[in-house]
């Protein structure tokens, strides 16, 4: 599994982060890590427009979300 720390980062750097480890690595799992509620919403927006599926949890004050 891959693994995007973009916690801290500024908008749009996480989903731009995670679109390059998307196109990088098509097959496999990716796990975001990411600060805000926005950032997570756009996280995976992006995600499910290329096609693949996300599910997220809340660790303390950040997301993860395992895109599959």
């Amino acid at each position: 599994m891959q693994e995007v720390d973009a916690r801290g980062l500024s908008c749009p750097e996480p989903a731009l982060m995670a679109m390059e480890a998307i196109n990088n690595f098509p097959g496999e799992e990716i796990r975001v890590l990411v600060s805000t509620a926005t950032q997570k919403q756009n996280v995976t927006e992006l995600a499910q427009s290329k096609g693949r599926s996300v599910s997220a949890t809340q660790e303390g004050a950040d997301f993860v979300l395992t895109i599959s």
